[in-house]
């Protein structure tokens, strides 16, 4: 982990195209100011981790599921003529 220390108004570049700017600093509260381009996600780490969360709830199917697409292909008992 890198630790910088930066004053309001002082940012720090990620590659060529992200920047963290601090905007203010009061306390324990720190306001910051993220400029990326549109394709970049930028998310607070607990929205990210829901958002994880959900997307592999979404596409973990449920035991119902598993068993009715297995019954689907099952072949059809052609002994019986």
């Amino acid at each position: 982990m890198l630790v910088l220390t930066r004053r309001a108004g002082e940012s720090v570049m990620i590659g060529d195209d992200v920047v963290i700017t601090v905007l203010e600093a009061r306390g324990d509260v720190i306001r910051l100011g993220i400029q990326a381009p549109r394709d970049v996600q930028v998310h607070r780490e607990e929205v990210y981790r829901e958002l994880q969360e959900a997307n592999r709830a979404a596409a973990s199917p449920t035991e119902d599921a598993v068993h009715a697409v297995a019954r689907m292909l099952e072949k059809p008992d052609n002994t019986a003529e």
